[in-house]
């Protein structure tokens, strides 16, 4: 991982479940009690599959967006995630990069102060069941990172799951959140803590 040139400016790119928020699909599972929702990102790498296996799971269910939107709306942010993330932002710019949707993001972005957020977006039926989901484009924290890269910046990234793991790689400096023994074990070399304070230290904010 590279030193900040004297030219660079900081960026850090966050993801945002699991790292700033309750991983939104857990609670929609517990508040519907449709289990085969608990899957995350954690445990399935491949996201396309992931997401397809969740909008078959909803549909057996009936469980729409509004269904959804109504438990995010009742969510907090993890315990410190505003104050970690106001320090974060009083020393470097901060966007989160996420594989969640701005149809379930907003009433979280409100109270953690509105940060910027990259994420994807959803489409329904005239039900309003979710008939599909849209990336922003494939792979797109890699993407975003390189490209604030490819601008002169030095990059910062924090992720928990293996959906963040091209971020952190590509990342100037990369660090693992809350992950799982799994996935630290599989990436040794990736610096992983279990503290927002800790999180900080590593960004040297």
């Amino acid at each position: 991982m590279s030193s900040v040139g004297s030219c660079q400016s900081v960026v850090c790119c966050l993801d945002l479940e699991g790292v700033l928020v309750p991983e939104m699909w857990i609670g929609v599972a517990k508040k519907t009690g449709v289990k085969e929702l608990e899957i995350t990102t954690r445990e399935e790498p491949d996201y396309d599959k992931l997401m397809k296996f969740r909008l078959g799971v909803m549909r057996k269910h009936k469980i729409t967006l509004a269904d959804i939107q109504a438990v995010i709306a009742k969510m907090k942010p993890l315990p410190g995630a505003k104050s970690f993330l106001d320090k974060l932002r009083s020393k470097y710019q901060v966007i989160i990069l996420s594989d969640t949707f701005s149809e379930f993001a907003q009433p979280l972005m409100k109270q953690l102060g509105w940060p910027t957020i990259f994420c994807h977006t959803l489409s329904t039926d005239s039900k309003g069941f979710v008939a599909n989901y849209h990336l922003r484009q494939k792979d797109q924290k890699r993407k975003a990172v390189k490209a604030l890269q490819s601008l002169n910046y030095y990059v910062q990234a924090a992720g928990d799951s293996y959906n963040d793991l091209t971020m952190l790689l590509s990342a100037d400096h990369g660090v693992l959140f809350r992950t799982t023994d799994k996935i630290k074990k599989s990436h040794p070399r990736v610096p992983a803590v279990g503290t927002y304070a800790q999180l900080l230290k590593q960004f040297k904010a």
